[in-house]
Order: structure tokens, then sequence, then C-alpha cells
């Protein structure tokens, strides 16, 4: 058998040398095999029974570059085939990858090749967040500029992401610091200003004194300190730009409603925008009856009543007695601290014309973020008593029907409106009028984007003396950033260093102008990243519509739970703006969101928390200690970094186990959504490897079984080894079912490769007349090579040549001519599908098995109707009747239904 299939490999190396025009390759004593000098089947045309550390390296530089030439490209001109758009979050180039970046890449490489093989037209595109201050800090560190460094550690950290062999869309790529990309930055800003929704106004900022430029209130950490440079950050106002998310508060909390369920992160969306119920309104200012030219904004959760005012109300800690306010004096000589005060200030309603004063409250904090609101006392009983107390008068305005309904009186042309349609009128009419009126709650804030340095997008604004802010024009764009070599850090934005760029003409009256010194937030850069990748080189629109109308919306995005968030959150607003722009139809961007856990590394802490390498660890006690000095040390699992010495370098980990074997280990470790532990000596680095031997078994027995020199044939097997092929064909489709399904609905690819390894267990038990003789094996161990393609692309692309020499085949439908990543997943057969009308549904309480209910088939899968024929069973009705459900959970594909109940 040996020398047969010996014979075998020689003559079809020899077959490959001669197509490709090599030489004679015969050599008495010894073979030589030109351009075939790896120990592999696919560099020699001989198998190698042994997976070996070497068979592994070997199969990976072989296999690693055909992969790439392979899955490269992507046209578009078939819009007949589906799409599919997976997204992972784009990294920012720090120069050097770390398993987190490895984590959710390997989820998206491996998501898009399944989608690949499924027939869908794929994109995976990869680009770089490449502004903000950590780039411009190692210049002023390094004496480097920031562009020079952000593109040498972009050049460094490709190469490592090739290294891994991930199928990107490299043609697609983007880097957000270069001026085709950050043109459109400042165009949809300029859009956001021409919509009113981007504005300047003096602010309370969280300013970090080391790093000398505004945080964001999510970039402060609980204790006060900056999350970049662990500074103490400091309060002060400064005028700076804001784009106004509120507007968008409601419209985006009602569409999380019609979104997938996110683990978790629609809740945590929902929760930062708050509950919608009231508006910002805006106010002009007067003293003695002069119009003073200050504007407040102040939030009601009842616009409806606003006819009821009676005054205004400020926080002791608002911009107008700590800023550059003309009214700082006058608010400050009314204010007694501790005592609700009465000022000289009064504010008008830009919508209704009303008249009301401001009055300064005892207390510093009120609801959610806000620092003033309008005082209604017909719909605030707190209100009410602050207008007696002062004696402020104010008109009723609400009144009570004997029905119990309410409405307006006392209104103007609101008068006799219930409230709910006042609400709509009043709040649609000041937006008409631009003058507040977007629904929003009293916790959201507008975003603050201004940042006090150089390596950012420059906001493309003039300021004029006679004209106010004024944008660059459109065909102005972009505003590139000068070139300044000088990085100190300190006082406050390097572009105003630059006095040529700084010192323009007025856009619109030619005069003398300025440009505006300050940067975007990155954060402005990757809220519409996603879009441009649908249409990257385009030189005349930030995308173009129909190519986003095609790709969008995302269909699964993949990135960590710390973006949950603010980002997220940015991202939806900035879709919800294009869709209302006209630029795109969909209003959200993501469909489908998968948020990956950490990957976490062992860290040994002093009890002064100091963190120590392992090595100076003594771990052979019943407790851990400092080697030398034996104090006790706290051994906790933590987010990889180089200060706690649990990290661990990628190419490292890669060049000592191999590509598909860190693949499968990341994807085998846990659900994706979960955290890692990351320690190779558990049962799951051991365990795919031992799975990729088992493959490699698997495939070496078919092969040798086939160039026994006895051709297969089917009509020879006896009617007990049928029926063991029969149970392999059953049991193929049932995990191509599980798997699919895995890859498509939960993504928890840990329990697909769990099936998979089930499959190959039971394959490797056939007999040997199966093996040989039987379709359903031979199907079967394709079906489980081509499964196993999108998570191990190495080693089952090798498996597959192997294959491909197979002779007598009896499979006709894969395309043996091509490699098994251009193969198609396989189908269920549809005579499988042909199960019983009625599937027993197992009933479990608390997680404890109380029975069994018939289901029809036609809605074994769907929860809401399952439970509804679970309740007014025999067995629901006797169980759980008069009890609280507090949720359900249906497994459709175990045939499962669990209540979780509160007595």
């Amino acid at each position: 058998m040996a020398s047969a299939w010996r014979r075998l490999g020689f003559y079809v190396c020899f077959l490959k040398s001669k197509l490709n025009g090599g030489p004679d390759i015969i050599s008495r004593g010894r073979r030589v095999i030109p351009g075939c000098a790896r120990g592999i089947y696919s560099a020699t045309g001989t198998w190698t029974k042994e997976y070996t550390l070497q068979t592994r390296k070997d199969v990976e530089n072989w296999w690693h570059k055909r992969i790439k030439e392979e899955t490269s490209k992507i046209s578009e001109a078939d819009k007949s085939k589906p799409k599919f758009y997976v997204l992972s979050m784009f990294p920012y180039p720090s120069g050097k990858l770390h398993m987190g970046h490895v984590r959710v890449y390997t989820i998206s490489d491996t998501i898009a090749r399944f989608q690949k093989m499924r027939g869908m037209q794929v994109i995976n595109p990869m680009g770089w967040d490449a502004f903000g201050l950590p780039a411009e800090n190692a210049a002023i560190e390094r004496n480097l500029h920031p562009e020079s460094w952000t593109q040498s550690n972009i050049k460094h950290m490709r190469k490592q992401l090739d290294r891994l062999g991930l199928c990107f869309s490299w043609d697609r790529e983007i880097t957000t610091c270069l001026p085709d990309y950050y043109k459109w930055t400042q165009y949809l800003f300029i859009k956001l200003y021409e919509a009113g929704l981007a504005y300047q106004k003096e602010a309370l900022v969280n300013w970090d004194p080391v790093d000398q430029t505004v945080l964001a209130n999510e970039q402060v950490d609980e204790h006060g300190y900056s999350w970049r440079s662990g500074a103490k950050v400091e309060q002060k106002y400064l005028r700076q730009w804001f784009i106004k998310t509120t507007a968008y508060a409601k419209a985006m909390q009602d569409a999380l409603a019609d979104l997938p369920e996110w683990y978790g992160i629609k809740g945590m969306q929902a929760h930062w925008i708050g509950d919608c119920v009231g508006c910002h309104l805006d106010f002009t200012l007067k003293v003695d009856g002069h119009v003073t030219g200050e504007k407040l904004t102040a939030y009601t959760a009842t616009p409806e009543a606003i006819y009821g005012t009676s005054h205004v109300a400020i926080s002791p800690s608002h911009r107008l007695l700590h800023g550059h306010s003309s009214l700082k004096e006058t608010f400050r000589k009314a204010l007694v601290p501790g005592q609700d005060c009465l000022t000289p200030v009064t504010a008008v309603n830009m919508l209704t014309q009303r008249e009301a004063p401001v009055v300064i409250l005892a207390k510093a904090d009120f609801e959610g973020s806000l620092d003033s609101k309008i005082g209604i006392p017909s719909t605030s009983p707190e209100d009410a008593s602050l207008a007696q107390t002062l004696g402020l008068p104010y008109s009723e305005v609400i009144e009570t029907l004997p029905d119990g309904t309410e409405r307006l009186r006392n209104s103007a042309e609101f008068t006799g409106m219930n409230r709910q349609d006042a609400f709509l009128a009043l709040t649609q009419k000041a937006r008409r009028k631009r003058v507040g009126g977007d629904v929003t709650s009293d916790k959201l804030k507008d975003w603050l984007v201004s940042r006090q340095r150089y390596w950012g997008t420059p906001i493309p604004m003039v300021h004029c003396p006679a004209c106010g802010p004024v944008p660059v024009p459109l065909q102005d764009l972009p505003v590139t950033l000068p070139h300044i070599t000088a990085f100190t850090g300190k006082g406050g934005s390097p572009l105003a260093t630059a006095s040529d760029w700084v010192n323009c003409a007025c856009p619109r009256c030619r005069g003398a102008a300025k440009r505006e010194t300050d940067t975007m937030d990155t954060f402005v850069d990757s809220a519409w990243y996603y879009f441009r990748y649908t249409d990257p080189q385009n030189a005349h629109s930030p995308f173009n519509a129909a190519l986003a109308d095609y790709w969008m919306p995302v269909d699964l995005y993949i990135g960590g739970k710390e973006h949950a968030v603010m980002h997220l959150f940015y991202a939806r607003f900035f879709s919800h703006f294009c869709h209302d722009q006209n630029m795109v139809k969909h209003r959200e961007p993501f469909h489908k969101l998968l948020a990956q856990g950490l990957i976490k590394g062992q860290t040994f802490r002093l009890p002064s928390g100091q963190y120590l390498q392992r090595e100076e660890v003594d771990l052979t006690g019943s407790v851990p200690v400092h080697a030398n000095t034996k104090e006790t040390v706290e051994v906790t699992w933590e987010k990889m970094s180089k200060s706690k010495h649990n990290g661990v370098d990628p190419q490292e980990v890669v060049g000592r186990y191999g590509i598909d074997t860190i693949r499968l280990y990341i994807l085998f470790a846990a659900p994706p959504e979960k955290d890692i532990l990351w320690d190779v000596k558990a049962d799951a680095l051991p365990g795919v490897l031992r799975w990729q031997q088992r493959l490699w078994a698997l495939v070496t027995r078919f092969i040798e079984a086939r160039a026994s020199g006895t051709l297969p044939r089917p009509q020879v097997l006896s009617n007990e080894e049928r029926a063991e092929g029969r149970k392999l064909w059953e049991h193929k489709n049932s995990v191509i079912s599980e798997v699919t399904a895995h890859f498509t609905e939960d993504f928890s690819l840990n329990s697909a490769i769990s099936q998979l390894m089930g499959f190959s267990n039971a394959l490797l038990q056939a007999s040997q007349r199966v093996v040989l003789h039987s379709p359903e094996f031979e199907d079967a161990v394709c079906a489980l090579t081509v499964m196993a393609a999108p998570m191990a692309p190495h080693i089952t692309s090798e498996l597959w040549a192997g294959l491909q020499q197979v002779p007598g085949k009896l499979c006709a439908h894969y395309a043996w001519d091509a490699g098994v990543l251009l193969q198609a997943w396989p189908a269920v057969d549809p005579q499988f599908l042909q199960q019983p009308d009625v599937v027993e549904m197992a009933v479990l309480i608390n997680n404890k098995a109380c029975g069994t209910i018939p289901v029809p088939q036609r809605v074994s899968r769907d929860q809401d109707k399952v439970h509804e024929l679970v309740l007014q069973s025999e067995l629901g009705v006797r169980l759980l009747q008069g009890r609280s459900i507090k949720k359900t959970f249906l497994s459709p594909r175990t045939a499962l239904i669990n209540f979780l109940v509160q007595d």
C-alpha cells in the first residue's frame, strides 16, 4: 500500500513539474523535485502521514500566499448575488497588534470566509483610525512628526495582519489621517453646521493638564482621572464646538426596537440616551428690559405646558456664573450660597415670546446632566413650591375634563389640544423655527468635538470679525494640516502657532479672518468610516449613494464591548443624519452586532499594587508569594497590558503554534462575547491541536484506502455497512444544520467547532470497508473539511489538495478543480428535512425538566408561539398558572424551552 501511494505521489509531482514547464525529475538513488523542497503533499506529491509541528509550518508556509491571492479581490459587478458586509472595528495604529486584535479579526475573517462559501458577495474591509493624541505624544517624546510615526506603525501592523493570513478586502483600505479621507469628514461637519447641528458655545469642560486638551466625559474615569495621561482632570470654561446629537435622541431610542438583540448592547444604548420625554427650548436674556445678546437653553419634561412658565432655573455651576459671559457679575451679585435666588435677569422664550425671571437654585445638581431647566408649576409640585416661595406669577395651563382627559388652556394656538397633541405640535414648531424642540432626555448632552491638539481633522471653519463663524467653501476642502515640526504638548492647540496657516481671508466678505485652530475628536472620524468602505476611492463625494445602499447596513459589526456606548452612539447618529440628508436609504448602520469579550492574562500583584513578572513569583507553596521577599501575591486575570506583565505577543504565539492552531484556540476557548483567560496549558489549546491531528489522520486513512489499488464499489457493502453509512449521512446533515445555525444565528463558533470535533470522531470509528466503498463516508469527510475551512484555512487547504487526488471519487457535487475555500458551503439534503410534522418540545422550569408537549414543526422555532402553546397545555396550566415568568429561552435545535419563574 505504501509503495503504491509513493508511486502515485511521485507521478503526480512529475506531472505538475512538466505542466509547469520544469525539467525531468528522475534521478537514480535520490529523487530531486524542482520547486518541491518542502515536506507536504502540495510541494512534494507525497502525502505525509504524521501531522507534526514541522508539517504544520510547511502547510502554512505553502498555503499562506495562495490563500491570500485566492480571496483578495471583490467585484461589485454581479449585483444578482446577495451581499454580506462583515465589519470589524478598525484599530488605532499603535505599531503593534495585541491578542485582542487577533481575536476580533479572527472572528470577522472566519465569518467572511463562511459567507463567501455560501455564495454571498462579501466585503471584510480594514483601515486605520489614525488620528489622535497617542501619535502626537509619541512625536513630542521622540522628536518625530506624528505623520511619520503613524505611517510607520501602519506599515508594521499591516505586515502583522498579513502574517495572520486574514482575508481583508485590502482594496478598500482607508486611513483617517489622509486628506482624501478627512476631506469628507470636514464635508460632513459642514453639512451638520448647515443643518444647525454643529455649533459653538462656551462650556465647562474636562481639561487634561498633561495632554493639554479637552476630554469627553467618557474619557474621564470614575475617580476623575484622564483615561490617557492618568492626570487629575480639571474643570475649565472654553468656547468649544459641539454636534447636536440630542436632536436625534428620540429617533435613535425608538429605532432600537427594530434591531435584533445585541447581547445587552441595546440596553446600554437605551440607558445612555435616557428616557426621551422632553426637550430644550431657547431663550434670550434681558436685564432691565435691555436685550443683552446672551442666550440660554433650558430643558423641560413638559414642553406642552410652556405657557405656564414661572421661571427659568440655572445651577450655581452654570457657565453664566463662571465663564466669560457679560452677565457673570450680575448673576454673582444675586447669588446667595445655599438659597434659591431670584436674579434681575429675564429670560424671553424664543418660541412664545413670554418672559420669566432667571432663578439660581440652591442645589448644585439637577436631574440627569442638566444645569438649567424651565420651571412650570402646572406640571411640577417642586416648581409650584419655588414659585410660591419667591412670589412668582404663572398661569395654570392644564385642565382635567370629567373623563380624565387633560387638555391645555391659556396656551395661545395650543389651547384646547390634549397634552399629547400639544406636545407634538409645540416641539415641531420649535424645531421648524430652530429654537429647540428636539425630543430628548434630561441626561444626554450634545457631543463636544473640539480638541486643542494638532494631530486631528481640522475643523473647517473661519472666524471673521464681521461675519462671525463661516464654513470653508466645499470646493476648498480639504483644509489640510500645516506641517509643524516643533511639538511641545503645552499651551493649547499647536495649530495656533502656524500663523501663515491661521491667517486667511473670510470666504464670505474676503476680509481678514482666522482659521479655527481646534481639531476634531477622533470619534468623528470613526463615526462614518463604515460608509467610506463602500466606496473608498470616491473623489467627488464621501460615498456613492447607490453603492452605500447596496452594501449597507453592515450585516455583522464586530468589536469590543468598551465601544458599545460612545462609538456606537456616534456612528448611529451619523447614519441617521446621512439618511435625513438623502445620502443613504437605511437609517440604522448596523444590523447585527457582536461585542467580543476580552483576552485576559494572568497577573501577579503585591499588596502595594506593584505587578510582578511570572518568574518573580513562587508558585510551589499553598499560596503564591514573591520569590525574594516572600510577600503574598494576589493572582488575578486582567486585560493584557505591558504594565501588568501579562501580555502575549501574537507573533511569538503564531511562531510557536501556527496560525490555524491560534485561530482555532481563540474560536474554541469561549463563546465570542465571553472573556478568554489566556492559558495555553488549558484544555482548549491541546484540544484543538489534537483535533487537527485527528483531521489529518482521518483524511490520511481515506487517502490510503483509495490508494490501495481497489476501486470503491458501493454495491459490495452489506446491509449492516449500508446502515452505518446511513447513520453517517444523518450525522452529517445534523452537523451541517447545527454549524450553519451557529455561523448565522448566535455566532457560537466554539459550539460549531465542538460539533465538528464530534463528527470527526464518529468518522474515525467507521469500519474499513465503509471508508473504502461508502459514498456517505466520502461525502462526510469532504463536508467536514469544507466546514472546517473558514476556521482553519491552511490545514484544510492541504487536506483538500490530498482529497482532490484520490481516485474513483463517488461524490460529483464538489468542485474538484477548485480549492477548499472556493467550495460551496454544504447544504442539508432535502430528504433529511422531511421530518415529522410534530416536535416533542422539552419544557424546563428554572432549568429543571418538567415534561414535554407536542409542538407543530412549523412553529417550533418561534419563541412567542411555543411560549403560548406551553401555557395553554395541561402541563403549562398545572405548573405555570399564577406564577410570574421573568424570562423565557427557546432552543429550537435541541427542542427545549426554559421558563425562569419567580414564585
